[in-house]
C-alpha cells in the first residue's frame, strides 16, 4: 500500500521504520513500517478509507512506533465492538427456560403399590428437570427408588454396571420384578365391568381412570372407552345427558359428567333455600286507646 501526499519529486523518509518525524516523506510503504505488525497495517489500510490516505500517512510520519501501535490496536478494537454490537441486534435472545424440580414419591415395591403411577411421576419430573441424557434418566429414577427396590436395582448394578443401558430398558426389567402377573388382564376384565354404585361420578371417575392407566401393552380403544364409562353410569340425568351429548374421548365424557354432576347439585341448593318468614305485625304503644261504641244507643 503506498500513500501519496505530496508532489513525487520530494525525498523520502529512509527513517520511517523507526518511527522518526519527518514532514517531508511524500509516501509510506510496507517496507517503512516493518516495525507493525500485519494485522495492524491491514488495520491502517482499513482506517485510510474512513479518515483518508494523507490523515493517515501524516499520522505515521509524526508518531512513534509506539504510538503507531496504539491507533492500530485502537482501530481494530473499535472494529470488534461495532462487530458485536451489529451481532447482538441481529440475533435475538431466545428467553431461557427455566427446568422445575418436581417431587417424586419413593416407590418400595411394596405389594398392591402402584407402579405404573410411580412411573407416569418420574416421567412427568424428568420432563420437567430436562433431563436427555439416556443414563441420566436411570440414574435419577433409581434414586426415587426405595426398600426393596432399591436393593434389587442396586444390586442389579453391582453384578453388572450396564445391565440398564437405556430408560426403557430400567422401566422394562422394573415392571417384570416388582408388578403382579397378569396385572394387565385383572385391570381390563375390571374396567370392561366396571359400575358407579353408590359412588359419586368424580370417585367413579377416578377409578376408570387409574384402571385404564395400567393398561399399556394393548390399550383399549377410546370408543370402548366412552361406551364402558357412559354404561356404568347409574339412571338418571347424568347418563342421560351423556348420551345425549355422546363424547368422543373418555377424557372428555369424565368432564361432561363431572359439570353435569355439579350442576344438578346446585339446582337442588336452590331449590331447598328456604323461603323467608314474614315479619310480625307490632302493636303500637302509647297514647289514648280508641273507645268501643258497639253498645252505645242513641240520644232522645
Amino acid at each position: 500500500m503506498k500513500f501519496d501526499t505530496g508532489a513525487e519529486d520530494l525525498p523520502v523518509d529512509t527513517n520511517m521504520s523507526t518511527g522518526s518525524p519527518n514532514t517531508g516523506a511524500t509516501h509510506v510503504a510496507r517496507e517503512d513500517c516493518l516495525h507493525l505488525a500485519d494485522p495492524e497495517w491491514e488495520a491502517l489500510q482499513r482506517l485510510s478509507t474512513v479518515i483518508g490516505e494523507a490523515a493517515v500517512a501524516t499520522m505515521l510520519r509524526t508518531l512513534s512506533p509506539t504510538e503507531q501501535h496504539g491507533v492500530a490496536l485502537g482501530f481494530i478494537m473499535k472494529e470488534q465492538r461495532e462487530t458485536a454490537a451489529r451481532a447482538t441486534v441481529s440475533t435475538p435472545s431466545t428467553p431461557r427456560v427455566e427446568s422445575l424440580k418436581l417431587h417424586v414419591n419413593s416407590y418400595v415395591g411394596r405389594e398392591g403399590e402402584p407402579l405404573l403411577r410411580w412411573l407416569v411421576e418420574v416421567d412427568t419430573a424428568i420432563t420437567a428437570r430436562r433431563i436427555v441424557d439416556p443414563l441420566s434418566k436411570v440414574a435419577f429414577a433409581m434414586s426415587c427408588l426405595g426398600g426393596r427396590a432399591r436393593s434389587w436395582a442396586y444390586g442389579r448394578r453391582l453384578t453388572d454396571p450396564t445391565c440398564f443401558s437405556t430408560y426403557e430398558v430400567f422401566k422394562e426389567e422394573l415392571r417384570q420384578a416388582f408388578e403382579p402377573p397378569q396385572n394387565e388382564f385383572r385391570s381390563r376384565a375390571e374396567f370392561l365391568d366396571l359400575q358407579q354404585g353408590k359412588h359419586d361420578v368424580h370417585a367413579y371417575a377416578q377409578r376408570a381412570r387409574y384402571l385404564v392407566s395400567n393398561i399399556v401393552t394393548n390399550p383399549i380403544d377410546e370408543a370402548t372407552k366412552v361406551v364402558t364409562f357412559m354404561k356404568g353410569l347409574k339412571d338418571g340425568p347424568v347418563k342421560t345427558y351423556l348420551f345425549r351429548e355422546y363424547p368422543s374421548t373418555l377424557e372428555s365424557a369424565i368432564t361432561l359428567a363431572m359439570q353435569e354432576e355439579f350442576s344438578l347439585r346446585q339446582a337442588k341448593l336452590h331449590v331447598n333455600v328456604p323461603l323467608p318468614m314474614p315479619r310480625p305485625t307490632v302493636k303500637p304503644t302509647g297514647g289514648p286507646e280508641p273507645m268501643d261504641l258497639s253498645s252505645a244507643t242513641a240520644a232522645g
